[in-house]
């Protein structure tokens, strides 16, 4: 049975987690795993000059590649995520929005090099929804790129997750678990021209590790 997601439930958890989710002191920083310098950086990205992050949580990564000189756009459901972000990263030339990452998708034209997800929307949102929306606004020859922890052994599909532990008032969400090659056909059945999904190690063994997926669009040029 598929997951129903309550939007008006789920922005008031991502406004509930944004109260705790700046911390002093941060810097932009585009890191795809949970382990600050570890893995891979911007350079999945290949050198877009525009870019997507749908939940763009904190804005960090968005404010980095901001710096950079690329356009960059972000995502979120959470308007005080969107509010705090816009203040934290005013001067960086990086744009967020308040939307439902499907809605957006669907509704705004715009087009981009590169669509992302670091931990957020890409998690967060039914596949079989959200995939052919990110093909429809990449350019020829563009990317997608997400990262999110890899599923737990035989859990895989849509998976409830409560905020903040099982006590206190129910708030809670939804998020996507699949085998790497399960991604893999997903995106290419979406209209991927190609899709290469692994799992990162953690830099400590024994550690949950990273799902990394990176899937192309088709260049103009074949």
């Amino acid at each position: 049975m598929p997951a129903h997601h309550d939007i008006a439930a789920e922005t008031e958890l991502w406004n509930a987690y944004a109260a705790s989710a700046f911390k002093d002191g941060m810097e932009p920083v585009l890191c795809w795993t949970q382990y600050a310098g570890h893995g891979p950086g911007p350079e999945l990205l290949g050198a877009p000059r525009s870019v997507l992050e749908i939940g763009c949580g904190t804005g960090r990564a968005l404010a980095h590649l901001a710096r950079l000189g690329i356009a960059a756009r972000g995502v979120d459901l959470s308007p005080a995520m969107v509010e705090k972000a816009s203040l934290t990263w005013s001067g960086s030339g990086a744009e967020f929005v308040c939307a439902e990452v499907l809605e957006h998708l669907a509704r705004n034209a715009d087009t981009y090099d590169a669509v992302y997800s670091v931990f957020g929307a890409a998690w967060f949102t039914d596949p079989g929804r959200l995939l052919p929306l990110v093909r429809q606004r990449l350019n020829p020859g563009g990317v997608f790129v997400f990262s999110q922890p890899p599923a737990i052994p035989g859990a895989y599909g849509p998976q409830g997750m409560y905020k903040g532990g099982f006590a206190g008032r129910a708030m809670y969400t939804y998020r996507y678990s699949y085998r790497p090659a399960l991604w893999e056909r997903l995106l290419t059945s979406a209209g991927f021209a190609a899709a290469e999904a692994r799992v990162l190690e953690a830099p400590q063994p024994g550690h949950i590790g990273t799902l990394l997926v990176r899937a192309t669009v088709q260049s103009m040029a074949n």
